[in-house]
């Protein structure tokens, strides 16, 4: 999957800014794609160019003009083009996983604060993706949303970044419950 293939998906619904859309990937479309700011404002100038978007310019009071982004017929698409092929699969590079691979030769207490901080990490994007979930079901239950809501596919995915998370979580107990009794602290 590509950046562009995200962002157009990330426009099914509405038109967005560039920072609308920044601000989306880090809070809802982290789960399952990452991309820098300077990344996904080069992408748009492209999609815009090849004709994928179109923008508009919005023009703001103290602050400068900003473009808002939709899709176009070709960008739809394009995006259903995607949604007819088999995605890749999914490839783990997970510095930390090597760390541990290595552990026979490691400072373990660094180990033991790399575990410490992605657990750290993992408990924040928890509770990230919970809230984000709380604001799509709208007070509904998950069975009243699954029969009326129209944003199955967001729910879908925070529901797959909440289960990874939490497994997220507790690998890493597992891992420090592990450290624990093989390296204690002091020995």
């Amino acid at each position: 999957m590509s950046l562009r293939n995200a962002v157009l998906a990330a426009l099914i619904n509405r038109e967005a800014s560039g920072y609308e859309l920044a601000k989306q990937f880090h809070v809802s479309v982290a789960n399952f794609w990452t991309a820098t700011s300077q990344q996904l404002y080069r992408e748009l100038d492209k999609m815009e160019t090849d004709g994928l978007l179109a923008a508009r310019v919005v023009a703001q009071e103290k602050r400068p003009d900003k473009r808002l982004f939709s899709l176009t017929a070709a960008g739809q698409a394009a995006l259903t083009a995607f949604t007819r092929q088999d995605p890749k699969p999914t490839t783990v590079r997970d510095e930390l996983l090597v760390q541990i691979e290595a552990l026979a030769h490691a400072d373990v207490a660094s180990v033991r604060s790399s575990i410490e901080s992605r657990l750290e990490s993992s408990a924040r994007r928890l509770g990230s993706y919970e809230q984000r979930l709380a604001e799509i079901l709208g007070g509904r239950s998950e069975d009243e949303f699954l029969a009326t809501g129209n944003r199955i596919g967001p729910y879908l995915t925070l529901q797959r970044g909440i289960i990874f998370e939490r497994e997220n979580l507790t690998w890493g107990r597992l891992a420090l419950t592990v450290l624990s009794r093989r390296y204690p602290a002091g020995a």
